[in-house]
């Protein structure tokens, strides 16, 4: 994880000690020796021994720029050995107490990564298991952390993948509005299956997914015995996708889905 601004966070921290009264010294010493020792314990991956020792370092220092240095680390820490929830706290707790913060934008950053969950990462080929079988709640608040992000830090070095990832997580949401569309028709609950293909049509508009919505909606259509609209959801659909394989092969359950890269 590049912590590059955060570590000058901290060395301005150091800076501020030395014009300091010799017991604010002496606290101050004491606070920067313990978030040494909790860096090591990081970079050792010891999280819960780092995250005790980043607790006392905010404790000794609170008000100072180290003590946000120790609160960013502490939220990484808690993410890193798998306390998610406590991480968000952390998290939430430093955006609200230090709204001009200098690493607001890493803050919000790795908020989005937190629910983002990224362990399964972009070209994950190791599990099965998509994004959009997820929780949908952490896609979505995902996604705010990083909008929040690009709208107001849109020159931050983070910016550009929190890009890449907001669209990742649109594509998945709207595979999972497509899944339960495919999962209705394929237990002839029809109109269902059309109600949650056009919410996808209508929200997620440039999906990949939605190849396979049009397609879900004219045969919902077909079987509704609804002709007309079956007809126009497949003038779209060749219009749209003039290759889709599903006007030659219909559904089929061994098919890749879009994110899967091999």
């Amino acid at each position: 994880m590049n912590l590059r601004r955060l570590s000058v966070i901290a060395a301005v921290a150091v800076l501020a000690a030395c014009s300091s009264t010799p017991d604010d010294g002496d606290v101050k010493g004491s606070a920067e020796k313990l978030y040494k020792d909790a860096k090591d314990e990081m970079a050792s991956g010891s999280w819960d021994a780092a995250t005790k020792l980043l607790e006392r370092v905010e404790g000794r220092a609170g008000g100072t720029l180290l003590a946000q240095q120790a609160q960013i680390d502490l939220a990484y820490a808690h993410w890193k050995g798998g306390d998610k929830a406590q991480a968000l706290s952390t998290l939430d707790r430093f955006i609200r107490l230090n709204p001009s913060s200098p690493a607001m934008d890493y803050a919000l950053y790795l908020r989005g990564l937190v629910n983002f969950n990224d362990n399964m990462g972009f070209l994950s080929g190791l599990s099965r298991q998509k994004l959009s079988e997820r929780d949908q709640k952490a896609s979505l608040d995902a996604y705010q952390s990083f909008r929040q992000l690009t709208e107001q830090f849109p020159n931050s070095q983070y910016a550009a993948d929190a890009r890449l990832r907001m669209d990742y997580i649109v594509n998945a949401l709207a595979e999972y509005e497509v899944l339960v569309a495919r999962y209705y028709f394929r237990r002839g609950v029809y109109l269902g299956a059309v109600n949650r293909a056009q919410y996808a049509l209508k929200t997620y508009p440039q999906a990949p997914a939605l190849e396979e919505a049009l397609y879900i909606m004219m045969q919902s259509y077909d079987k509704l015995g609804l002709e007309p609209l079956r007809d126009d959801a497949r003038l779209v659909l060749a219009a749209n996708f003039p290759d889709s394989r599903f006007l030659t092969r219909g559904l089929d359950e061994e098919d890749k889905p879009w994110w899967q890269l091999w």
